[in-house]
């Protein structure tokens, strides 16, 4: 019979040391179940009243409570319109409230020409319209706009302005460049389009004669407006925007020059679906595309994975406390 200090001879001849069991670590001494059962004290229950101090950190007021979250963490209280960027729903899974997450840090998106032209994908063009055509689009409108006509009838005539792009190439990259950061951080794609993917509504869902009501057709000078305007973005001229990033607010845009009013300044895009479909969505900038008379038929824009400088002006950002006590 074999002694453990004996050496043990394998079938290929390879001898293998037999060895004792490692002693048990001497460290922490656990105490028994049991004993932890009979000197533990007990749990407070949880009723309707446990929750009935609670109350928002931001505008230290407890009405409201079906709009009231609490942090997974630390258990304090905000109201959905409250945080910022504002919540439009109550979170589906665990939630943190911005003490416990902490400032989220966004890498800058490098300023070069080449990652921005592939970024934008930004096109040569050679018949897109030059800065001659746009101050002769203007001030044709601005003909119109001196004609005598009752002021009820001057208001219903106005027309929408393409908007004009920062003469500066570095300002312009730097508008470019802040957007790029924006969509990068949150892990988006940049898409000036509507865009259909597969498992979500098809592009014969989006039909003008599904709208509840009709749809209103654009004027003749507005669809040149809006071609203007899409041919700029395509050879990299942009509106005089620029996004920037709070670590309370979030991503929010900014007017990097004076707009006037009536300006067109982008489409709205991203992935489309149907309302019925993204009613639990947690996606804070989906806007509605199609409003059909059959409710199934109904479409969003949801820009969450693909989109362009819209969803930052979506309003969600300019939501405040004032408008939200109204």
């Amino acid at each position: 019979m074999l002694r453990e200090e004996d050496d043990i001879f394998r079938s290929n001849g390879s001898v293998r040391k037999r060895t004792k069991a490692p002693p048990p670590e001497s460290g922490k001494k656990y105490r028994p179940m049991g004993d932890i059962m009979r000197t533990a004290k007990p749990a407070c229950p949880v009723n309707e009243d446990y929750y009935s101090y609670i109350r928002c950190e931001q505008c230290r007021s407890g009405e409201r409570e079906d709009e009231l979250v609490l942090c997974d963490r630390c258990d304090m209280g905000y109201h959905l319109y409250c945080l910022r960027p504002i919540a439009v729903r109550v979170p589906v899974g665990p939630w943190f409230c911005p003490s416990c997450t902490g400032g989220r840090t966004v890498r800058r998106f490098p300023q070069l020409q080449k990652m921005i032209v592939d970024f934008f994908r930004i096109q040569q063009l050679t018949n897109a319209p030059g800065d001659e055509e746009l101050r002769a689009f203007h001030s044709e409108v601005r003909k119109r706009r001196r004609r005598s006509m009752p002021l009820v009838r001057h208001k219903k005539m106005r027309r929408i302005l393409p908007f004009t792009p920062s003469k500066d190439p570095k300002q312009r990259l730097e508008q470019m460049c802040s957007l790029a950061t924006a969509l990068t951080a949150l892990q988006m794609e940049f898409c000036n389009d509507l865009t259909y993917m597969p498992g979500m509504a098809p592009r014969s869902a989006n039909k003008a004669i599904y709208e509840k009501g009709g749809m209103q057709l654009l004027a003749k000078k507005d669809k040149e407006t809006l071609e203007i305007c899409r041919t700029m973005y395509r050879r990299g001229e942009c509106p005089p925007l620029i996004v920037v990033f709070d670590s309370c607010e979030g991503f929010t845009v900014q007017a990097d020059k004076d707009i006037k009013d009536m300006t067109f300044i982008t489409e709205y895009t991203g992935d489309v679906d149907y309302l019925e479909k993204r009613e639990d969505d947690d996606c804070d900038s989906m806007m509605t595309l199609l409003l059909a008379t059959n409710p199934s038929q109904s479409l969003v824009v949801c820009p969450d994975k693909r989109g362009n400088i819209a969803c930052f002006i979506s309003g969600i950002n300019n939501y405040t406390l004032s408008r939200a006590n109204r």
